[in-house]
């Protein structure tokens, strides 16, 4: 698998679409939201860079657009806005949206209750699942892959009521702390359930993954954190998204490693994102923690 760092430093002008996944961005884990600064670093040298995707559990844990958007309204607050590890990563991405690159954002099941307000702060566009990117002469399906893992008959059942706007409506209306307390149960519930679970339970089934991609020419998707190329049917492909790990914590220079996507053109081509020249890879991602 060829590089990201390889590709945009031969080919930069090529490099029209960014899709990323599972970064699971907190301030536990700062490590992560540097190497998300440094990707958005990455895509401002990129003179023609026309959408960046984040396909989900773009942060470990999003309660509501409360845990950011009161700083912008509360008296006194300024300090803290400055100082808040969100605030950075939200002045990028608004530069970067400046810049003529749309910012595409789709929810993950840590992060479903991220509202458009929140994307607004950046003129990003919160988009539902699936959606169709059209790629060449071929139509991706995009979706965060947790619908496709049918085989966790609980963990289904649970997202049903989790996605359902009464549900959210009534988490959203209880207060923050109450929410990061019902969080963290659920949190360690889930990792009590996943330590039981069978591995090919976790992972998409392959009759969910026929069904999703029926209509479409090829499927891409996160959340299993299996990156890899899949042959969905004989003449269709799924592509896996990898999660952001940080590697070698305790190492002298530890890194974050990710497997993303990107779509290239022909630098020659006409700015149409539907080029018939346009084509999808995966890439690794690297960043050197400092």
């Amino acid at each position: 698998m060829q590089s990201f760092d390889h590709l945009i430093t031969t080919r930069p002008h090529q490099v029209r679409q960014v899709l990323i996944s599972d970064l699971h961005l907190s301030p536990q884990e700062p490590a992560l939201v540097q190497a998300f600064l440094t990707l958005l670093d990455d895509c401002f040298a990129l003179p023609a860079l026309k959408r960046l995707f984040i396909l989900g559990d773009w942060f470990e844990v999003w309660l509501g657009d409360d845990m950011y958007l009161p700083l912008l309204k509360e008296e006194g607050s300024e300090d803290e806005q400055i100082t808040h590890w969100l605030t950075p990563l939200i002045a990028k991405l608004k530069q970067l949206r400046i810049n003529g690159c749309e910012i595409l954002v789709m929810h993950g099941n840590r992060d479903f209750l991220l509202g458009q307000p929140f994307c607004n702060l950046f003129g990003g566009e919160l988009i539902s699942e699936p959606y169709t990117l059209a790629i060449g002469q071929q139509n991706y399906r995009l979706e965060h892959g947790d619908a496709l893992c049918t085989d966790d008959k609980k963990y289904q059942f649970f997202r049903k009521i989790m996605r359902n706007r009464l549900t959210q409506w009534y988490l959203l209306n209880k207060s923050l702390e109450k929410r990061l307390a019902i969080a963290d149960n659920m949190r360690k519930k889930s990792q009590k359930n996943n330590a039981n679970k069978a591995a090919y339970i976790m992972d998409v089934n392959d009759k969910a993954v026929y069904q999703a991609i029926t209509a479409s020419d090829a499927l891409l998707h996160g959340h299993t954190h299996r990156p890899d190329i899949h042959q969905a049917t004989t003449d269709k492909k799924r592509y896996v998204l990898g999660d952001w790990r940080l590697l070698g914590k305790d190492a002298r220079q530890p890194k974050v490693n990710a497997v993303i996507g990107a779509v290239t053109e022909d630098e020659h081509s006409n700015e149409s994102l539907n080029s018939n020249d346009a084509e999808f890879k995966l890439y690794e991602f690297e960043f050197l923690v400092r």
